[in-house]
């Protein structure tokens, strides 16, 4: 993968950045990715090796983006009962940088959230599920901030709703 000066990508659980620069650094011999984190304007070094390895892609495309609106409104796999298990697979999901394993954090998320009150850990992870997404689809100029935050509300619930008839109660199962 080759990225250009002033190309919109996505990093791992950063969000969507900007390629500053691609330079050599402090007499490496290797080439380096100079990325601004558009949203707190830090900087992230990327050896252009290991780009990929990393997970560094382009912003999300028009026909990704159909996609991932298909995606939001479908169910999801059954939600384990055990929050050690849940939570190695959000943080492994997050950490790949796809989009879609993130839209699955996301609806996976907010179906528990509306079974109950979520750990710190959980709400956070469904907090930057919900930026990564939004950002990565308004930084690629798909959809304004606040249509796709709407969207992304109504095909979540739809999801959540065609879940229950699944997956009635997550918690049933512990509250023994």
């Amino acid at each position: 993968m080759e990225l250009s000066i002033g190309q919109k990508v996505t990093y791992p659980t950063q969000g969507v950045c900007v390629v500053e620069d691609i330079k050599r650094r402090d007499g490496s011999s290797l080439s380096y990715y100079y990325l601004r984190v558009l949203s707190d304007n830090s900087i992230i070094f990327v050896p252009v090796a290991n780009a990929e390895t990393v997970g560094l892609r382009p912003v999300i495309s028009a026909r990704e983006y159909r996609k991932l609106v298909d995606f939001l409104g479908r169910d999801f796999d059954e939600v384990s009962h055990d929050w050690k298990i849940r939570s190695r697979e959000f943080a492994l999901k997050l950490q790949s940088g796809d989009v879609f394993e993130t839209a699955d954090v996301l609806k996976k998320l907010t179906f528990l959230s509306h079974e109950k009150k979520l750990s710190f850990r959980e709400q956070s992870f469904l907090e930057k599920a919900r930026f990564l997404i939004v950002s990565e689809v308004t930084n690629a100029s798909l959809a304004t901030e606040k249509t796709i935050a709407r969207k992304l509300d109504e095909l979540v619930e739809r999801a959540c709703v065609k879940h229950q008839a699944i997956q009635p109660c997550v918690l049933a199962a512990t509250v023994h």
